[in-house]
């Protein structure tokens, strides 16, 4: 009989703490309790978010329309036909004369860009700046004179994983949107984006359309500008990603100041990831820190002392894990200083002081090449340090830099890319932008010519 207590003591012992142990659940005390809301931030958030709608004039070439008998039996007319396509995203309101960014993405190539406001107002814009670097684009709105809401910048440094955050946006063009998450990662570097990989990752539903709108921190500021989703599907995988406010903030200050490109600090130095083999050579525990390839004759770095080999470990007392994370820390560093840098150097530390300045630009003299030739469509320039810098070039390379290429030119036909640089075409050296407009006017039945694509050198023979 006893024996049959203590198991029915047990069998209640564990109904009534059992449950407790695995999970208190409290019955709210008061309706205030229910009414917990991000209702007042999205109210004073909300009219700063604006939807951004963009529209280009595209040539649709129809092969069958380029059949003089196709259009003769039809009788429709020939030749390309134009048509407007159309693009849309998010943006918000950083400044109250009606300064707003978005993605660059969103209105690249645009004819014609138009903002609309949560109270539904739509205004004509014109682009202000475009940073490709960045995915970043700043829009004025046009014959305005009242003052708009804005967001206030939060410091992304701050941010910490598990920070409830909110993603406000227009996306699939329903209207504008509020969904919430946390943020799940801090600098993301293996994205593939943009040239500065260090995004802030969050699992707050983001979707077609909602690029270039805001995220925000639980104090209505702007943490981050949502830019991109992995989707398999095409929906909300609940992997989105956004620039942090640290780098849109640069951005913006470039355009308040009525520069046509954002200026940057510049290194003058190239560098490299940390593979487990180089850590073991190096007498380190792990891969970690951005290792010196090679550094440019009078630049800051060079200035400085960097040298080959040396180990970047630290900028300003913030560790630095890869050369992604030096990019983006040296780039949102303020003009006129200078930056800390920490080294490892033959496995001693060594402090280096770095001048925060611009790269020259000097002498680029962009043309597009027109005449018919593979290189037809291409935009080339001289290869300046900004040059170098910014396509991320050796600093002793020479040649021609390839900086854009039109969709319906040879030069993409071809299989150019931004980037290549052009050293050599049919036996003749290229070393200015002016040697190739003129090699390219030369009529010729083969062209062989010699590209820099990567740090490898690609030789190619293309028919006249």
């Amino acid at each position: 009989m006893t024996a049959v207590r203590a198991l029915a003591a047990l069998i209640l012992s564990s109904v009534l703490v059992g449950p407790a142990l695995a999970q208190d659940r409290i019955v709210p005390s008061s309706s205030a309790q229910l009414r917990l809301s991000y209702g007042p931030i999205v109210q004073r958030v909300q009219p700063a978010v604006v939807n951004v709608y963009a529209a280009k004039v595209v040539q649709n070439r129809n092969p069958l329309l380029e059949d003089p008998m196709f259009r003769r039996f039809f009788g429709v007319p020939g030749g390309p036909q134009e048509q407007m396509q159309r693009s849309l995203g998010s943006g918000v309101m950083v400044d109250a004369s009606g300064l707003v960014v978005t993605n660059n993405h969103v209105i690249e190539g645009a004819d014609q860009v138009k903002v609309s406001l949560a109270d539904k107002r739509e205004f004509e814009a014109e682009i202000v700046l475009k940073d490709s670097r960045t995915d970043l684009a700043v829009l004025r709105l046009k014959d305005t004179k009242e003052k708009f809401p804005t967001l206030d910048f939060a410091n992304s440094d701050d941010a910490q994983v598990g920070d409830v955050v909110l993603a406000i946006g227009n996306p699939f063009g329903v209207g504008q949107t509020v969904t919430h998450g946390i943020i799940s990662a801090l600098a993301r570097t293996q994205v593939g984006i943009t040239d500065y990989q260090f995004f802030i990752q969050t699992d707050a539903a983001i979707n077609p359309g909602n690029s270039g709108g805001a995220l925000v921190d639980m104090s209505g500021r702007l943490v981050g500008v949502n830019t991109a989703i992995f989707s398999r599907s095409g929906g909300s995988q609940g992997i989105g990603f956004a620039i942090p406010a640290n780098m849109v903030r640069v951005v913006v200050a470039s355009a308040k100041s009525g520069g046509k490109a954002v200026k940057r600090p510049w290194l003058g130095a190239r560098l490299q990831a940390v593979t487990p083999e180089i850590a073991e050579t190096l007498g380190l525990k792990r891969p970690t820190g951005a290792l010196v390839a090679n550094v440019a004759a009078g630049s800051p770095a060079a200035r400085a002392g960097l040298k080959l080999s040396d180990l970047i470990v630290s900028i300003d007392g913030q560790t630095i894990d890869d050369p992604n994370a030096f990019d983006y820390r040296f780039a949102t560093r303020p003009l006129g200083g200078t930056a800390q840098v920490d080294v490892l150097r033959g496995g001693k530390p060594v402090r280096l002081s770095i001048a925060l300045e611009t790269a020259p630009d000097t002498g680029r003299d962009e043309i597009v090449i027109k005449s018919r030739s593979p290189f037809q469509g291409a935009t080339v320039a001289n290869i300046s340090p900004a040059l170098a810098d910014e396509l991320k070039l050796d600093s002793s390379v020479e040649g021609v830099a390839i900086t854009n290429i039109a969709d319906d030119g040879f030069a993409a036909n071809v299989g150019f890319r931004k980037g290549d640089v052009i050293v050599e075409v049919n036996g003749q050296k290229i070393g200015r932008t002016s040697d190739l407009e003129k090699v390219a006017r030369e009529s010729s039945r083969l062209w062989r010519i010699t590209v820099l694509r990567g740090g490898q050198q690609i030789s190619v023979v293309l028919g006249g």
